[in-house]
């Protein structure tokens, strides 16, 4: 059997690139005349792009994400922004003692400090249809035996324009195994099979981003209509094989 050659950036490596990406952002959005006054603030940590503060409308936040998506080095581009003065809804799933946000409402099965409700994500999710700016999934999909029920009430659950961020360990690094409670081996091209190969019929997912740093894979998908064309071969040549 060939050795898998992908090994996890260090983390002096980490912060070099996160260096990086600050230089390149703040340059460019010195120098694109469509970002130029936007109030919305990008920090990223460990290559994960976060931005917050506030836009006008749906379509300043893509742009910016699109932007900040097309950087050399970014694994995913996670979301708090207020958009035309609401605050986002976001929703973690099988959070446990502690939210990617403090202000995010926490799902779990289990009780613990940081779920507000308890909840099978197995089963239907306990939450309206077009309720959801942003679902965070972080370590949780590889210890369902079948997680697209879940992806499925997610895409119902989430507004038009909202995101689906994924985190989970990369099939090929340690971390997948070694927890004896992962029952799933996950990978970027996963992602690919979640947003073109699914039955028609199904939720339909458009990929925003996905990346694998070697330890971790990374998705950022948003839900489309069962009518939307299909994602161009040149955005899909991005991420997937």
């Amino acid at each position: 059997m060939v050795a898998l050659a992908q090994t996890p950036p260090s983390a002096e490596r980490l912060r070099a690139v996160d260096g990086f990406l600050t230089e390149a952002w703040a340059d460019q959005a010195r120098h694109d005349d469509r970002l130029r006054g936007l109030a919305v603030d990008v920090r990223f940590d460990r290559g994960v792009a976060h931005l917050s503060g506030e836009v006008a409308d749906p379509d300043e936040l893509r742009l910016v994400r699109d932007r900040v998506g097309r950087l050399a080095g970014v694994l995913a581009v996670w979301c708090k922004v207020r958009v035309g003065g609401r605050d986002p809804v976001v929703v973690d799933l099988g959070c446990g003692p502690t939210k990617q946000w403090s202000g995010n409402l926490g799902l779990d099965i289990y009780p613990a400090p940081g779920v507000n409700a308890v909840a099978d994500l197995s089963r239907s999710l306990p939450l309206a249809d077009d309720s959801v700016d942003v679902f965070f999934a972080v370590h949780i999909l590889e210890h369902l035996i079948d997680f697209l029920p879940l992806v499925d009430e997610a895409h119902r659950v989430l507004r038009p324009g909202g995101v689906l961020h994924v985190m989970s360990p990369w099939w090929g690094h340690v971390n997948a195994v070694a927890d004896p409670t992962h029952v799933r081996l996950l990978d970027v091209q996963t992602f690919k099979g979640i947003c073109l190969q699914r039955p028609p019929g199904t939720p339909r997912w458009y990929p925003l981003h996905a990346g694998c740093d070697g330890a971790s894979i990374f998705a950022d998908l948003t839900p489309v209509p069962p009518d939307a064309d299909p994602p161009p071969e040149s955005h899909l040549s991005r991420f997937f094989a």
